[in-house]
């Protein structure tokens, strides 16, 4: 569909599905079987994924994962470069385009990215680019606790999410003088696609997983990853917000010790899962949602009857 379509109020298109939850979940396993299963394109939604060489810590896809199903979405950009949603959902939407929304998954838990492909982004007004270098300056020094802070004065309903996101949020706030929750607001369109929604969440072992992934990861060298990153990556690079790694960079350059990385990095993900499921819980309702819980005994046959379901749409 063509924005004059959406700007006319036309229907949207045919149903996309979405695998979609909080990190550590188990999205990723439920995911590639429905994919191998029925010949289908992984679409990759996911906000620190789609850096290069962020490998182990983003959780993504492994080389024989992906020879097993073909994926999008990975890899896009260097970690030095700045990646919006909206680039992603422009990006996203060609894939659509080129393989069938039939034959494609999608896969993640930047609710952001979900947003902007299901409900077009609105065109943001220019910034001065010399007062955003300088506000951009001051707002680097500042810790994501105190930059939530600012953001629960400036936009509220923006204070939930990460540190970028944040970021954005006091630009457009201090330089534009409007919130970017209004904006959006203000520029909702009708929606491009219908989407169903897998929600997959294992409740209150999801902690549990967190921490034995984290070991896994720890366990497949991770911090190994993080070493060789240190020595081609600048350190002010957007890649470097993914959870853990900023923590495993200091520890590579000798700050710390591992323990205290590990519990760091524990807390960080649990807080940000925690993030995601706000936005899940208040961004998802309906009869489009089915819930699901990885860990339990009928859960694969709960996901194939999920992609059953959407397959006539």
């Amino acid at each position: 569909m063509n924005s004059s379509d959406a700007s006319a109020g036309a229907e949207p298109r045919v149903g996309l599905r979405i695998v979609c939850g909080p990190t550590g979940a188990g999205k990723s396993a439920l995911a590639l079987a429905l994919a191998e299963a029925h010949g289908l394109t992984i679409l990759a939604a996911d906000s620190r994924q789609v850096y290069r060489g962020f490998d182990i810590g983003t959780a993504k896809p492994t080389l024989a994962e992906q020879a097993r199903v073909p994926h999008a979405g990975l890899d896009l950009v260097d970690p030095a470069e700045r990646y919006s949603a909206a680039a992603w959902a422009a990006y996203a939407t060609g894939i659509i385009d080129r393989v069938g929304p039939h034959k494609v998954l999608i896969v993640g838990g930047t609710g952001l990215y979900l947003r902007a492909l299901v409900q077009p982004m609105f065109d943001e007004p220019p910034m001065d680019p010399v007062r955003r270098a300088a506000l951009a300056a001051e707002l680097d020094q500042l810790d994501t606790g105190t930059l939530r802070r600012w953001v629960l004065h400036l936009d509220a309903a923006r204070s939930g999410l990460g540190r970028t996101q944040l970021l954005r949020a006091i630009e457009v706030a201090l330089l534009l003088g409007r919130r970017i929750s209004a904006l959006h607001h203000e520029a909702q369109r009708t929606a491009r696609w219908r989407a169903r929604w897998l929600l997959v969440d294992p409740g209150v072992e999801l902690h549990a997983c967190i921490e034995r992934r984290i070991e896994t990861m720890l366990e497949a060298g991770w911090l190994d990853e993080v070493r060789a990153l240190a020595r081609s990556t600048p350190p002010d690079a957007p890649a470097w917000n993914a959870c853990g790694y900023s923590v495993l960079r200091d520890l590579a350059l000798g700050a710390g010790n591992l323990d205290g990385a590990r519990r760091h990095i524990l807390v960080s993900t649990r807080q940000y899962a925690k993030r995601q499921r706000t936005w899940f819980r208040h961004q998802l309702s309906g009869e489009s949602v089915t819930s699901i819980d990885p860990r339990s005994a009928d859960a694969a046959v709960l996901a194939e009857r999920w992609w059953q379901d959407g397959s006539t749409e």
